[in-house]
């Protein structure tokens, strides 16, 4: 047993040292070359060793071992080597098409090296070609709660080389004397999600915070359209209104009568012809064109992904949508006059049965489910974390095993593995999912199919899964989401056809914590 638990103990640290090794060259593909690496979606800039052994593991979902380290060490080294521009990479993925697949005309195996040239050649320049430089785009937070301290967080996060998303200011209401310190501290500590990663320094005298050498202006203002936001060096931002105040083109293209600003996106459902976007069903649907967007809601979000990858594989005739949702800030805490029916009621102590608009709001992204759903809400105790049951009528008859082996394999490989996670564990509860950066994660275990009825439970962070999807629009509102390699595979169903390739829009690594 003693020399098992050497042998044990030995491996791990061979494994963990070999992890080390990698987060300079993660680090440096990133900086240097704007390339995101990832295993299966799991984002590894920033990680520590641990966690980046924790991916490796998690490789297991999309077959019967977890990647090798060593591996993952190979073609992080064959990426310095070749330098590629730009690009979400799935290691992952990477690995196995070159085992499966990397030889040459010769039946000879290929040098990873060539091999990676020839699957991320859209992103592999010629020899001496130049690659055109990038711009970043100013970003401007308006309105700096829940969401969007959040997205403050995601976007800082993200600053890589600047040439992307540059969140250039935030502006609030003056709520106190000592409000940039008040908002600062809010930014560094989070009840719900925690610490802020990195470094705060506050500039009274130049009202602006210091996040990780992202340097934000606090802009206090009380009238979005009067604002000048050259002054501060900011210009053609874009503007994502968190308030909740003005959901219509009326109200929101205020903004676009201050100068500085190119366009508009909207934390919450849009009202009237306002575009409803939901990233990786309808993100292509973004025209040059459009000043004014909405990013939906955290639920529309959460499940119209789910619903369409069903509705690919099996059709769906009907279906209803109960949201066992997280209170928020509308609701009270102790009991008092509220104009909502029933969100008077303390929200600390009751379940509150409310109204949902998803349902219908799922229409505005997948025109095909008009007339299709109907949903309601119980709002709960619970800070984070929201639960959707789809009860379904399917056009195709289903099996549990089959639902469920389909769905696994839409998280892991499809076009839609950025929205979608799946997870089957008889233990997982709602604060698992705190951090998610998935628009919703299925519970196997949880998942009923008989015949042509079909209940699905999907978990949400409702908070941080949704703005992760809010910044994933502004990047292809900016124009700076990166290609994503290598070329997705698509999903497999016997029973069903030959192969299913659920939702539209271009496949996703993960960019963001998950």
């Amino acid at each position: 047993m003693s020399l098992e638990f050497d042998a044990s103990r030995a491996q791990w640290i061979a494994r963990e040292e070999l992890a080390e090794r990698m987060i300079p060259l993660i680090g440096s593909l990133y900086r240097d070359h704007g390339v995101v690496t990832s295993i299966h979606g799991r984002r590894l800039i920033n990680r520590s060793p641990i966690e980046l052994l924790k991916a490796h593991r998690f490789a297991r979902q999309a077959g019967d071992v977890e990647l090798d380290p060593a591996d993952t060490m190979r073609v992080l080294e064959a990426l310095r080597e070749i330098g590629p521009g730009p690009a979400s990479v799935d290691v992952a993925r990477l690995v196995a098409r070159h085992a499966a697949s990397g030889t040459d005309v010769d039946g000879e195996r290929m040098p990873l090296a060539d091999f990676l040239r020839l699957e991320l050649a859209p992103v592999v320049a010629a020899d001496g070609a130049d690659r055109p430089a990038r711009e970043g785009t100013d970003v401007v937070l308006y309105g700096f709660g829940r969401i969007g301290r959040l997205l403050a967080r995601i976007l800082i996060a993200h600053a890589g080389d600047a040439t992307g998303l540059r969140l250039r200011a935030v502006v609030v209401r003056k709520g106190s004397a000592n409000d940039l310190v008040k908002r600062a501290s809010l930014l560094r500590r989070d009840s719900v999600h925690g610490s802020f990663a990195g470094t705060i320094e506050v500039d009274e005298e130049a009202n602006t915070i210091l996040a990780n050498g992202t340097l934000i202006q606090v802009i206090h203002a009380n009238d979005p359209a009067a604002i000048d936001y050259t002054a501060y060096g900011i210009h053609d931002a874009i503007v994502v209104d968190n308030t909740g105040r003005w959901r219509d083109e009326e109200g929101l293209s205020q903004h676009l009568r201050s100068t500085g600003v190119a366009r508009v996106l909207l934390t919450a459902p849009g009202k009237g012809a306002i575009k409803n976007i939901v990233h990786g069903i309808n993100d292509g649907d973004i025209e040059a064109s459009d000043r004014i967007l909405s990013a939906a809601s955290c639920t529309t979000n959460a499940i119209t992904p789910v619903l369409k990858a069903v509705d690919d594989a099996y059709g769906v005739e009907r279906g209803h949508v109960e949201t066992v949702h997280s209170f928020t800030n509308d609701q009270n805490l102790i009991d008092n006059f509220h104009a909502g029916d029933r969100r008077g009621r303390s929200a600390a102590l009751n379940m509150v049965i409310t109204e949902t608009g998803a349902a219908k709001a799922v229409a505005k992204a997948l025109p095909s489910f008009a007339g299709k759903l109907t949903g309601s809400a119980i709002r709960v105790p619970t800070p984070d974390v929201s639960l959707a049951i789809l009860n379904l009528r399917l056009e195709r008859p289903a099996a549990k095993e089959e639902l469920n082996r389909y769905l696994r394999q839409v998280s892991l490989t499809s076009p839609l593995r950025q929205q979608i996670d799946y997870i089957e564990s008889p233990e997982v509860v709602s604060t698992d999912f705190v951090g998610s950066s998935r628009a919703g994660i299925v519970d196997g275990l949880a998942t009923i199919a008989d015949g042509t009825d079909a209940v699905l439970y999907v978990w949400y962070d409702n908070e941080f899964g949704y703005s992760c999807q809010v910044v994933r629009v502004i990047e292809k509102m900016a124009g700076t989401h990166p290609v994503v390699l290598p070329v997705r595979e698509p999903v497999m169903l016997a029973s069903v056809g030959p192969s299913v390739e659920p939702g539209d829009a271009e496949a996703d690594a993960e960019l963001v914590a998950g």
